[in-house]
Parts: structure tokens; C-alpha cells; sequence
């Protein structure tokens, strides 16, 4: 039986943008879109609230939801890294890329700090990765090579940006693994994680889900209080502490469930749905009041 969410302290103002993460939390763990979930996403836009697809995932892996794009069609991809029109062919809009220097020093702070460390650089063109990184069959085309040679291949500004380093290693748990990159390489660049595997996703400095998203509403005129944000792991904390209304799922980490307003069920049961149904119950009822 699905319960109610727990609601945040204090009324919830009429929202003018919903963001959500994708993985555990708008989608089912099939990778799966819900028909409810479905509904309540376009019965949003036809309200006039904007909906907008905040993932750690590259602009190539939205295909999960190109069917469900409504209204202005945005996503922020790669955990802040670049926002993507989903109705122009997945066209970059904007790109806050990594620099290779800071992607450099990361690699070699945790060389020495977790040995073991196996790497892979995503660019705005696609993947590359290490012989010892944990292969992407969704990517054939990837080049194999040390993640120094991948970076310095492009160190003339030639090359495709960098939007993310990403880090792996098979024997230290996630967490004490994202807690021993941020003491040892957090000087150099943003270090986050949304896999439940000890894998690592590293940014430019300052770039988030919230600080891009924070760029997109003052764009639009969107103040935090008029943002409803959605979660589940640590990569989406920054973005639902910076939201005005924010939500952990059933499925959260604890770290989201502590950066939270409020709480809804696991992605399994719509959790996203549920609120959004009652966003605008709520917003029928004051138009009819």
C-alpha cells in the first residue's frame, strides 16, 4: 500500500518548476517511465509548472524519456556539466566543462591516495576509459588508454570539452570512497557520486545539479522558493538544500533524506507522481477557493 509523502513544514508555495533526477528516482529500476508518472508530468506542464530532467546521465543516455519532453524540452546532464535541448537532437545549450589541468590533478591525487583507482573521461563527443575501468557496452566506439593520455590528448583546446572524470575502484565502499577523493583531490574539482557502486563522478569546480540548475531559473526569473526538487543520491543534495520544496524518495540515500524538505515514496511507487498529484490538487483548489 503506498503511503502518503511527508509534506515540509509550512504551506508549499504555488511551484513554477519541478526538477527532477532521472535514476531512482523518476524512473522505475527497469529504466522504465511509469504511465502514471507519464500523466502527471504533461498534467504539470499543462499547468503551466516547467519540468525539468536533472540527471548525472550524458545527453546520449536520455533516451529513457525523449518520449516524454514536453513544453521547453531542457535536461541538465552530466551533473550540471551541460544542459541539452531533448527536441533539437540532443544539442548543447551550454557546457561547463573540466579543465584538463584540474582533471590531471585529480588523477594524480588519487593515484597516490586509493591505488587502484581505474578512470574514464567523458567528453561531450562520448567516452573513453582505461583498460581496468569497468567497460561501457553502450559506448563500442570508446577509446582504451591511461586517463592521462586521454586528457593530454587535448590539451592544444582542439579536442571535445571535458564534461566529467569518472573514478572507480573495486574494493573501498562508495561512501569512504567519495570521502577520502573529496580530502584528497576536492581542492581541484567537484567530486560526487550517484552509482551504488564505489564510482565516482568528478566535475569542474563549482558545477552541480544546483548550481546549473540555479543558472537556468535565474534565466527564466525562478526563485528557489518556486522550485520543487526531487532525489535519491548523494549527487542530488546540493540541488534539493538549494530548492525551496524538496523531496528525498522511499529508495534515498541517507544524505538526501537529510538534505531534504520532505519525503515520498521509493521510485518503484511513483514517488515523483504522488507529489506532483497533489502539487496540483492543491492548485485547483486555491484557483477555486
Amino acid at each position: 500500500m503506498t503511503s502518503a509523502p511527508q509534506r515540509p513544514d509550512g504551506p508549499t508555495p504555488t511551484p513554477r518548476l519541478i526538477a527532477t533526477d532521472l535514476d531512482g528516482t523518476l524512473l522505475r529500476d527497469d529504466k522504465s517511465v511509469s504511465p502514471r508518472t507519464v500523466a502527471a508530468l504533461a498534467a504539470a506542464e499543462e499547468a503551466g509548472i516547467e519540468v525539468f530532467f536533472v540527471t548525472g546521465r550524458p545527453a546520449r543516455w536520455m533516451d529513457v524519456v525523449s518520449d516524454h519532453v514536453h513544453g521547453h524540452g531542457l535536461a541538465i546532464c552530466a551533473n550540471g556539466a551541460a544542459v541539452v535541448d531533448l527536441h533539437a537532437g540532443r544539442e548543447f545549450v551550454q557546457v561547463r566543462s573540466l579543465p584538463q589541468a584540474a582533471a590531471l590533478a585529480v588523477v594524480d591525487a588519487l593515484r597516490i591516495a586509493a591505488p587502484g583507482t581505474s578512470f574514464a573521461v567523458e567528453l561531450t563527443t562520448g567516452i573513453n576509459y582505461e583498460p581496468a575501468y569497468p567497460p561501457f557496452f553502450k559506448d563500442p566506439a570508446a577509446r582504451i588508454a591511461t586517463a592521462e593520455e586521454l586528457l593530454r590528448e587535448d590539451t592544444d583546446g582542439g579536442g571535445a570539452p571535458v564534461l566529467k572524470l569518472l573514478a572507480h575502484h573495486s574494493e573501498i565502499a562508495p561512501d569512504e570512497f567519495l570521502t577520502l577523493a573529496r580530502s584528497a583531490a576536492g581542492a581541484y574539482a567537484s567530486i560526487t557520486r550517484s552509482s551504488p557502486t564505489a564510482l565516482l563522478e568528478i566535475s569542474g569546480h563549482g558545477v552541480s545539479k544546483a548550481s546549473t540548475l540555479a543558472l537556468c531559473c535565474a534565466e527564466r526569473g525562478i526563485s528557489p522558493d518556486e522550485v520543487v526538487a526531487f532525489g535519491d543520491m548523494p549527487n542530488d543534495v546540493e540541488m534539493l538544500n538549494w530548492a525551496g520544496t524538496s523531496y528525498a524518495m522511499g529508495n534515498a540515500h541517507p544524505d538526501v533524506i537529510a538534505a531534504a524538505s520532505g519525503r515520498t515514496v521509493a521510485n518503484n511507487e511513483d514517488g515523483v507522481a504522488l507529489v506532483i498529484e497533489r502539487i496540483l490538487a492543491e492548485l485547483i483548489a486555491r484557483q477555486q477557493a
